[in-house]
Protein backbone atom coordinates (compact mmCIF):
# COMPACT_ATOMS: atom_id res chain seq x y z
CA UNK A 1 0.00 0.00 0.00
CA UNK A 2 3.16 2.33 1.09
CA UNK A 3 4.72 1.32 -2.62
CA UNK A 4 1.89 2.28 -4.65
CA UNK A 5 1.26 6.13 -3.06
CA UNK A 6 4.64 6.81 -3.24
CA UNK A 7 5.10 5.43 -6.92
CA UNK A 8 1.49 7.80 -7.43
CA UNK A 9 3.49 10.89 -5.82
CA UNK A 10 6.44 10.85 -7.97
CA UNK A 11 4.73 10.47 -11.31
CA UNK A 12 2.47 13.67 -10.26
CA UNK A 13 5.43 15.54 -9.90
CA UNK A 14 7.33 14.82 -13.18
CA UNK A 15 4.79 16.75 -15.24
CA UNK A 16 5.24 19.68 -12.80
CA UNK A 17 8.78 20.19 -13.36
CA UNK A 18 8.37 19.92 -17.03
CA UNK A 19 5.45 21.97 -16.95
CA UNK A 20 7.82 24.72 -15.16
CA UNK A 21 11.29 24.33 -17.40
CA UNK A 22 8.68 24.88 -20.10
CA UNK A 23 7.28 28.23 -18.98
CA UNK A 24 10.83 29.33 -17.88
CA UNK A 25 12.38 28.65 -21.27
CA UNK A 26 9.32 30.37 -22.96
CA UNK A 27 10.12 33.50 -20.60
CA UNK A 28 13.69 33.83 -21.54
CA UNK A 29 12.43 33.82 -25.48
CA UNK A 30 10.14 36.38 -25.42
CA UNK A 31 12.56 38.63 -23.12
CA UNK A 32 15.49 37.60 -26.22
CA UNK A 33 12.49 38.53 -29.08
CA UNK A 34 12.18 41.32 -26.84
CA UNK A 35 15.67 42.94 -26.69
CA UNK A 36 16.30 41.99 -30.49
CA UNK A 37 13.12 43.59 -31.25
CA UNK A 38 14.24 47.21 -29.42
CA UNK A 39 17.79 47.43 -30.51
CA UNK A 40 16.61 47.34 -34.47
CA UNK A 41 13.66 49.66 -33.41
CA UNK A 42 16.65 52.06 -32.32
CA UNK A 43 18.87 51.00 -34.87
CA UNK A 44 16.02 52.35 -37.37
CA UNK A 45 15.41 55.46 -35.41
CA UNK A 46 19.32 56.70 -35.39
CA UNK A 47 18.96 55.74 -39.19
CA UNK A 48 16.53 58.26 -39.66
CA UNK A 49 17.92 61.26 -37.60
CA UNK A 50 21.32 60.51 -39.42
CA UNK A 51 19.38 60.77 -42.48
CA UNK A 52 17.17 63.65 -41.55
CA UNK A 53 20.73 65.79 -40.54
CA UNK A 54 22.62 65.07 -43.77
CA UNK A 55 19.40 65.63 -45.71
CA UNK A 56 19.63 69.41 -43.79
CA UNK A 57 21.47 71.69 -46.37
CA UNK A 58 24.36 73.77 -44.56
CA UNK A 59 23.71 77.81 -44.02
CA UNK A 60 26.73 79.96 -44.46
CA UNK A 61 27.72 83.15 -44.69
CA UNK A 62 29.95 84.10 -47.66
CA UNK A 63 32.09 87.20 -48.78
CA UNK A 64 34.38 87.84 -51.90
CA UNK A 65 38.11 88.43 -51.73
CA UNK A 66 39.21 91.15 -53.02
CA UNK A 67 42.88 92.81 -54.17
CA UNK A 68 44.10 95.74 -51.63
CA UNK A 69 47.15 97.86 -51.21
CA UNK A 70 48.84 96.53 -48.47
CA UNK A 71 51.48 98.58 -46.57
CA UNK A 72 54.49 96.45 -44.66
CA UNK A 73 54.60 96.97 -41.33
CA UNK A 74 56.90 96.06 -38.11
CA UNK A 75 55.02 95.82 -35.21
CA UNK A 76 56.45 96.10 -31.81
CA UNK A 77 55.77 96.80 -27.81
CA UNK A 78 57.32 99.98 -26.98
CA UNK A 79 57.78 102.22 -23.91
CA UNK A 80 57.56 106.28 -23.52
CA UNK A 81 60.20 108.05 -22.34
CA UNK A 82 60.44 112.25 -21.84
CA UNK A 83 62.71 113.97 -24.15
CA UNK A 84 64.44 115.17 -21.28
CA UNK A 85 63.49 114.02 -17.92
CA UNK A 86 65.37 114.20 -14.45
CA UNK A 87 64.85 113.39 -10.63
CA UNK A 88 65.76 116.65 -9.19
CA UNK A 89 67.82 116.46 -5.89
CA UNK A 90 69.99 118.90 -3.92
CA UNK A 91 73.96 118.75 -4.76
CA UNK A 92 74.61 118.93 -0.74
CA UNK A 93 72.54 117.73 3.07
CA UNK A 94 70.59 120.06 4.66
CA UNK A 95 67.55 121.21 5.66
CA UNK A 96 64.49 122.27 3.53
CA UNK A 97 63.87 126.14 4.58
CA UNK A 98 61.53 126.82 1.74
CA UNK A 99 59.19 125.11 -1.03
CA UNK A 100 58.11 127.43 -4.42
CA UNK A 101 56.56 124.23 -6.56
CA UNK A 102 52.87 122.68 -6.40
CA UNK A 103 52.85 118.44 -7.16
CA UNK A 104 51.99 118.37 -10.98
CA UNK A 105 53.06 122.08 -11.90
CA UNK A 106 54.26 123.54 -15.21
CA UNK A 107 57.30 124.82 -14.83
CA UNK A 108 59.98 126.97 -16.97
CA UNK A 109 63.95 126.55 -17.18
CA UNK A 110 65.41 128.64 -14.10
CA UNK A 111 62.48 128.43 -11.95
CA UNK A 112 63.40 127.81 -8.32
CA UNK A 113 62.08 124.97 -6.58
CA UNK A 114 63.38 124.30 -3.15
CA UNK A 115 65.86 126.56 -0.66
CA UNK A 116 67.67 124.35 1.95
CA UNK A 117 68.69 126.38 5.02
CA UNK A 118 71.04 129.27 4.48
CA UNK A 119 72.69 128.66 7.71
CA UNK A 120 75.77 131.18 8.29
CA UNK A 121 76.51 131.06 4.48
CA UNK A 122 75.80 134.83 3.59
CA UNK A 123 77.81 136.00 6.44
CA UNK A 124 80.63 133.88 5.35
CA UNK A 125 80.21 135.53 1.83
CA UNK A 126 80.29 138.84 3.59
CA UNK A 127 83.47 138.30 4.83
CA UNK A 128 85.08 137.00 1.97
CA UNK A 129 84.09 139.69 -0.27
CA UNK A 130 85.07 142.35 2.66
CA UNK A 131 88.52 140.92 1.93
CA UNK A 132 88.81 140.67 -1.67
CA UNK A 133 87.70 144.58 -1.57
CA UNK A 134 90.38 145.07 0.94
CA UNK A 135 92.77 143.10 -1.44
CA UNK A 136 91.88 144.89 -4.26
CA UNK A 137 92.50 148.57 -2.18
CA UNK A 138 95.67 147.08 -1.13
CA UNK A 139 97.30 146.25 -4.76
CA UNK A 140 95.63 149.47 -6.29
CA UNK A 141 97.94 151.21 -3.08
CA UNK A 142 100.66 149.76 -3.61
CA UNK A 143 100.57 149.83 -7.30
CA UNK A 144 100.55 154.27 -6.92
CA UNK A 145 103.77 153.37 -4.45
CA UNK A 146 105.47 151.02 -6.94
CA UNK A 147 105.37 154.45 -9.89
CA UNK A 148 107.11 156.33 -7.57
CA UNK A 149 109.30 153.87 -6.70
CA UNK A 150 108.93 153.55 -3.24
CA UNK A 151 108.28 149.58 -3.12
CA UNK A 152 109.42 146.38 -4.75
CA UNK A 153 107.85 144.90 -7.76
CA UNK A 154 107.65 141.74 -5.35
CA UNK A 155 105.31 143.56 -3.15
CA UNK A 156 102.51 144.29 -5.93
CA UNK A 157 102.92 141.33 -7.11
CA UNK A 158 102.06 139.86 -3.79
CA UNK A 159 99.29 141.67 -3.44
CA UNK A 160 97.58 140.75 -7.07
CA UNK A 161 98.07 136.98 -6.22
CA UNK A 162 96.18 137.67 -2.96
CA UNK A 163 93.49 139.99 -4.95
CA UNK A 164 93.01 136.89 -7.01
CA UNK A 165 92.37 134.19 -3.79
CA UNK A 166 90.28 136.43 -2.16
CA UNK A 167 87.88 136.24 -5.25
CA UNK A 168 88.40 133.17 -5.91
CA UNK A 169 86.84 132.30 -2.40
CA UNK A 170 84.08 134.79 -2.95
CA UNK A 171 83.09 132.90 -6.02
CA UNK A 172 83.60 129.57 -4.19
CA UNK A 173 81.43 130.54 -1.28
CA UNK A 174 78.23 131.90 -3.79
CA UNK A 175 78.49 127.92 -5.20
CA UNK A 176 78.27 126.71 -2.23
CA UNK A 177 75.41 129.11 -1.75
CA UNK A 178 73.67 128.03 -4.60
CA UNK A 179 73.88 124.17 -4.56
CA UNK A 180 71.15 124.74 -1.54
CA UNK A 181 68.65 126.28 -4.14
CA UNK A 182 67.29 123.48 -6.43
CA UNK A 183 65.74 125.52 -9.93
CA UNK A 184 64.27 123.54 -12.88
CA UNK A 185 66.96 122.89 -15.40
CA UNK A 186 64.47 122.69 -18.00
CA UNK A 187 60.90 123.41 -18.97
CA UNK A 188 58.84 120.84 -18.08
CA UNK A 189 55.69 119.19 -15.93
CA UNK A 190 56.76 118.26 -12.11
CA UNK A 191 55.80 115.58 -10.45
CA UNK A 192 54.59 114.46 -6.82
CA UNK A 193 56.05 116.53 -4.37
CA UNK A 194 58.72 114.03 -2.03
CA UNK A 195 59.94 116.10 0.90
CA UNK A 196 58.73 118.48 3.14
CA UNK A 197 59.79 121.69 4.70
CA UNK A 198 61.93 121.09 7.52
CA UNK A 199 62.93 117.59 6.82
CA UNK A 200 66.55 117.04 5.91
CA UNK A 201 68.14 115.97 2.84
CA UNK A 202 70.60 114.15 2.50
CA UNK A 203 72.61 114.92 -1.22
CA UNK A 204 71.00 113.40 -3.52
CA UNK A 205 67.86 112.67 -2.07
CA UNK A 206 64.99 112.81 -5.22
CA UNK A 207 62.95 115.81 -4.17
CA UNK A 208 60.28 116.04 -7.14
CA UNK A 209 60.62 114.35 -10.94
CA UNK A 210 60.55 116.85 -13.84
CA UNK A 211 59.74 115.49 -17.29
CA UNK A 212 59.53 117.61 -20.64
CA UNK A 213 56.43 115.99 -22.36
CA UNK A 214 56.35 117.73 -25.60
CA UNK A 215 57.71 116.07 -28.01
CA UNK A 216 57.77 112.06 -26.46
CA UNK A 217 60.13 109.88 -27.56
CA UNK A 218 58.86 106.03 -27.75
CA UNK A 219 61.78 103.08 -27.36
CA UNK A 220 61.19 99.72 -28.82
CA UNK A 221 63.17 96.87 -30.61
CA UNK A 222 62.93 95.12 -33.98
CA UNK A 223 64.38 91.86 -35.07
CA UNK A 224 68.21 92.44 -37.18
CA UNK A 225 65.64 91.70 -39.75
CA UNK A 226 64.50 94.44 -40.27
CA UNK A 227 67.09 96.57 -40.61
CA UNK A 228 66.72 97.12 -44.31
CA UNK A 229 63.34 97.94 -43.94
CA UNK A 230 63.51 100.09 -40.83
CA UNK A 231 65.14 104.18 -41.49
CA UNK A 232 65.21 107.45 -39.70
CA UNK A 233 61.90 109.32 -40.96
CA UNK A 234 59.92 106.60 -41.72
CA UNK A 235 56.56 106.92 -40.18
CA UNK A 236 55.04 105.24 -37.08
CA UNK A 237 51.98 104.70 -35.49
CA UNK A 238 51.47 104.55 -31.84
CA UNK A 239 48.39 103.14 -29.30
CA UNK A 240 48.00 103.10 -26.16
CA UNK A 241 45.14 100.82 -23.53
CA UNK A 242 44.49 104.44 -22.03
CA UNK A 243 43.58 105.84 -25.34
CA UNK A 244 41.44 103.52 -26.94
CA UNK A 245 40.33 104.34 -30.16
CA UNK A 246 43.20 107.30 -30.40
CA UNK A 247 46.16 106.86 -33.02
CA UNK A 248 49.51 108.76 -31.90
CA UNK A 249 51.55 109.90 -35.62
CA UNK A 250 55.30 110.03 -35.32
CA UNK A 251 58.63 109.68 -37.16
CA UNK A 252 61.62 107.23 -36.46
CA UNK A 253 64.48 109.59 -35.11
CA UNK A 254 67.61 106.98 -34.48
CA UNK A 255 68.52 103.68 -34.52
CA UNK A 256 70.94 102.45 -32.30
CA UNK A 257 74.55 101.82 -33.34
CA UNK A 258 74.97 98.02 -32.57
CA UNK A 259 72.43 94.77 -32.19
CA UNK A 260 72.10 93.45 -28.63
CA UNK A 261 73.71 90.36 -28.77
CA UNK A 262 72.07 88.64 -26.57
CA UNK A 263 68.56 88.96 -27.98
CA UNK A 264 69.71 90.01 -32.02
CA UNK A 265 67.37 93.27 -31.66
CA UNK A 266 67.87 96.92 -32.01
CA UNK A 267 66.85 99.43 -30.19
CA UNK A 268 64.77 101.77 -32.14
CA UNK A 269 63.26 105.39 -31.12
CA UNK A 270 60.84 107.39 -32.46
CA UNK A 271 59.38 110.86 -31.75
CA UNK A 272 55.91 112.08 -31.30
CA UNK A 273 54.43 115.44 -31.00
CA UNK A 274 52.63 115.53 -27.19
CA UNK A 275 51.28 118.51 -26.79
CA UNK A 276 48.22 117.70 -24.73
CA UNK A 277 50.31 115.64 -22.43
CA UNK A 278 48.17 112.38 -23.28
CA UNK A 279 51.51 110.36 -23.41
CA UNK A 280 53.28 109.78 -19.76
CA UNK A 281 56.76 108.67 -19.30
CA UNK A 282 57.08 104.88 -18.89
CA UNK A 283 53.73 104.25 -20.43
CA UNK A 284 53.61 100.40 -22.68
CA UNK A 285 52.75 101.26 -25.98
CA UNK A 286 52.21 99.39 -29.06
CA UNK A 287 54.13 100.58 -32.43
CA UNK A 288 53.62 100.16 -36.02
CA UNK A 289 56.62 101.00 -38.07
CA UNK A 290 55.78 101.28 -41.74
CA UNK A 291 58.38 99.47 -43.83
CA UNK A 292 58.82 98.67 -47.50
CA UNK A 293 56.62 99.77 -50.27
CA UNK A 294 53.21 99.42 -50.59
CA UNK A 295 52.34 96.37 -52.57
CA UNK A 296 48.89 94.92 -54.00
CA UNK A 297 47.33 91.86 -52.19
CA UNK A 298 44.41 89.64 -52.08
CA UNK A 299 42.62 89.65 -48.83
CA UNK A 300 39.65 87.96 -47.12
CA UNK A 301 38.09 88.41 -43.58
CA UNK A 302 40.33 86.59 -40.97
CA UNK A 303 37.15 84.86 -39.79
CA UNK A 304 37.47 82.84 -42.98
CA UNK A 305 40.50 81.09 -42.35
CA UNK A 306 41.07 77.76 -40.45
CA UNK A 307 44.21 77.29 -38.87
CA UNK A 308 45.28 73.88 -38.81
CA UNK A 309 48.87 72.39 -37.83
CA UNK A 310 49.02 70.99 -40.86
CA UNK A 311 48.07 73.95 -42.63
CA UNK A 312 45.56 76.80 -43.29
CA UNK A 313 42.54 76.53 -45.44
CA UNK A 314 39.60 77.77 -46.63
CA UNK A 315 36.14 76.85 -48.12
CA UNK A 316 35.60 78.61 -51.07
CA UNK A 317 32.40 78.70 -52.91
CA UNK A 318 31.10 77.34 -56.32
CA UNK A 319 28.48 75.81 -58.43
CA UNK A 320 27.48 72.16 -59.68
CA UNK A 321 24.31 71.21 -61.13
CA UNK A 322 22.86 74.32 -60.16
CA UNK A 323 23.49 73.53 -56.12
CA UNK A 324 26.17 75.73 -54.35
CA UNK A 325 29.03 73.49 -53.64
CA UNK A 326 32.10 74.93 -51.17
CA UNK A 327 35.58 73.06 -51.79
CA UNK A 328 38.49 73.13 -49.72
CA UNK A 329 41.03 75.00 -50.50
CA UNK A 330 44.64 75.17 -48.92
CA UNK A 331 46.16 79.31 -48.83
CA UNK A 332 49.72 80.39 -47.67
CA UNK A 333 48.76 83.41 -45.17
CA UNK A 334 50.81 86.33 -44.73
CA UNK A 335 50.19 89.36 -42.61
CA UNK A 336 47.10 90.44 -40.65
CA UNK A 337 45.67 94.00 -40.49
CA UNK A 338 43.13 93.96 -38.05
CA UNK A 339 40.10 91.66 -38.95
CA UNK A 340 42.00 91.06 -42.15
CA UNK A 341 44.26 88.91 -43.11
CA UNK A 342 46.02 88.75 -46.83
CA UNK A 343 46.52 85.76 -48.94
CA UNK A 344 50.28 85.41 -50.28
CA UNK A 345 48.74 81.73 -52.49
CA UNK A 346 45.70 80.10 -53.10
CA UNK A 347 42.79 81.80 -53.73
CA UNK A 348 42.56 84.93 -56.20
CA UNK A 349 40.74 88.26 -56.12
CA UNK A 350 36.46 87.96 -56.47
CA UNK A 351 36.59 84.42 -55.46
CA UNK A 352 34.05 83.63 -52.72
CA UNK A 353 34.83 82.71 -49.47
CA UNK A 354 33.06 81.07 -46.39
CA UNK A 355 33.11 83.38 -43.71
CA UNK A 356 30.72 82.00 -41.07
CA UNK A 357 29.17 78.50 -40.79
CA UNK A 358 32.41 76.12 -41.65
CA UNK A 359 31.83 73.79 -38.57
CA UNK A 360 29.18 71.91 -40.20
CA UNK A 361 31.07 71.92 -43.69
CA UNK A 362 32.91 69.46 -44.98
CA UNK A 363 34.93 68.88 -49.01
CA UNK A 364 31.61 69.06 -51.55
CA UNK A 365 29.49 69.90 -49.57
CA UNK A 366 25.75 71.74 -50.75
CA UNK A 367 25.14 74.72 -48.75
CA UNK A 368 22.62 77.71 -48.92
CA UNK A 369 24.01 81.20 -48.34
CA UNK A 370 22.75 83.83 -45.68
CA UNK A 371 24.44 86.84 -45.57
CA UNK A 372 22.29 88.96 -43.11
CA UNK A 373 25.07 88.47 -40.32
CA UNK A 374 28.87 88.56 -41.03
CA UNK A 375 31.91 88.78 -39.04
CA UNK A 376 33.83 91.76 -38.52
CA UNK A 377 36.01 92.73 -41.35
CA UNK A 378 37.25 96.26 -40.08
CA UNK A 379 41.09 97.42 -40.95
CA UNK A 380 41.74 98.66 -37.28
CA UNK A 381 38.94 97.67 -35.35
CA UNK A 382 37.99 99.32 -32.06
CA UNK A 383 36.72 98.19 -28.73
CA UNK A 384 32.69 98.84 -28.31
CA UNK A 385 31.33 99.98 -25.09
CA UNK A 386 28.08 97.80 -23.90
Amino acid sequence: MNDTTTLSRTNERKPRAWLRLMIMLLLVGLLAAGLIAFQRFKAGILKQVVISIRSEVPVVATAKAAMQTWQPRQTAVGSARASKGADLAAEMGGVVDQIDFESGQTVTAGTVLLRLRPNDDEAKLAQLQANAELANVTLVRDQRQLAARAIPQATVDTDAANLKVARAQVAAQQALMAEKVVKAPFSGRLGVRQVDVGQFLAAGTAIVTLQQLDPMFVDFYLPQQALANVSVGQKVEVTADGYPGRTFAGAVTALNARVDSSSRMLQVRASLPNADGALLPGMYLSVSVASGEPRSLVTIPLAAVAFNPYGSLVYVLGEENGQQVVKQQFVTTGAQRGDQVSILKGITANDTVVTGGQLKLHNGSVVKIDNTVQPTNDLAPMPVDQ
